[in-house]
């Protein structure tokens, strides 16, 4: 029986995979288009882009379903095909693995409104929204579910739940941190810490607590939130963070970061705990082949180190 993922994290750190939004571009996707829909019009083109990520060494394959919820799709008029694209969303991740172990991850986004009273979604509209993705990702054979990029605890709450009542067999809630004006702290745009939000996550259930994506997020920053993560929680730890830091060209922000360069503090991020390294805006499957190597190394060198200390008892 194939063990949960938040079990196997107790054992060995796991590669997870890239960004998908701007390798969806590259493969055609329209700016502004709907990317999710593409698992139904183009799932060769989903499938090439996670094969890549698989052959470059990701464990962890996250679904394209990002804006994969009622209130998302509504705005591309995909709204009738909800379960249809999150399933297929599943099927795909799965079968990029082409029969090699790995896990699906049933990604869950924000849902784009403000909750009320700051604005007009109710917390029961959204928490039926969320509900809905998340069963559809279940039953399309998820191993996890990953709700990410987000950044008020009130939401997040209410995916956790959501997740939940859906029986995913793993929560993973993933917060986005930007870094503050001085260079000294990490907090989400809606004023969360990563301390709040470890000790939130732990207990609200979930399994794993993330971070992804955000101003500043590169993989240094990605150590220090895992240190505070650590301190906080004794939950199992995923981190995702940007290739760098976005310079602004054509008024458009772009990652430059090279692939040696964004896994060069990978062994930091695995000394501070994290239990999973993947990376977010700007990565490609070249960084996940960088990251990749750099586990490896870690977990060879931790593995010769504690044969030696076993060797001389």
């Amino acid at each position: 029986m194939k063990k949960l993922l938040h079990e196997v994290l107790r054992e060995r750190p796991l590669v997870g995979d890239g960004a998908m939004g701007t390798e969806l571009m590259l493969a055609g996707l329209e700016q502004g288009g709907c990317g999710e829909a593409w698992n139904l019009t183009h799932p060769e083109r989903v499938l090439a882009i996670q094969k890549r990520y698989v052959n470059a060494g990701a464990d962890c394959l996250i679904t394209n379903t990002f804006g994969g919820s009622r209130i998302m799709l509504r705005r591309h008029g995909h709204e009738s095909e909800l379960a249809e694209i999150n399933a297929a969303g599943a099927r795909i991740a799965r079968e990029a693995f082409g029969g090699k172990p790995g896990f699906v991850l049933g990604d869950v986004g924000p849902l784009g409104a403000l909750l009320e009273p700051y604005g007009d979604l109710s917390a029961d509209a959204a928490r039926a929204a969320l509900e809905e993705q998340c069963r559809a990702l279940v039953e399309g054979g998820v191993d996890a579910i990953i709700i990410e990029t987000q950044t008020s605890l009130e939401e997040l709450g209410l995916a956790i739940e959501a997740a939940k009542a859906a029986q995913a067999p793993c929560i993973i809630a993933s917060l986005a941190y930007d870094l503050s004006m001085d260079g000294t702290f990490y907090k989400t745009m809606m004023g969360v810490s990563p301390e709040q939000a470890a000790e939130f996550v732990e207990e609200s259930g979930a399994h794993v607590v993330a971070l992804n994506c955000g101003t500043g997020m590169d993989m240094t920053g990605a150590a220090v939130v895992t240190r505070l993560y650590r301190e906080h929680s004794s939950l199992p730890v995923m981190v995702q963070p940007n290739a760098g830091l976005p310079v602004l060209e054509n008024l458009k922000a772009v990652y430059k970061q090279l692939p040696e360069d964004t896994a060069r503090a990978v062994p930091e991020v695995l000394a501070a705990g994290a239990a999973i390294v993947g990376s977010c805006c700007g990565s490609t499957p070249e960084h996940t082949r960088a990251i990749r190597r750099r586990v490896d190394a870690f977990i060879a060198a931790k593995n010769t180190a504690g044969g030696r200390q076993g060797g001389a008892v």
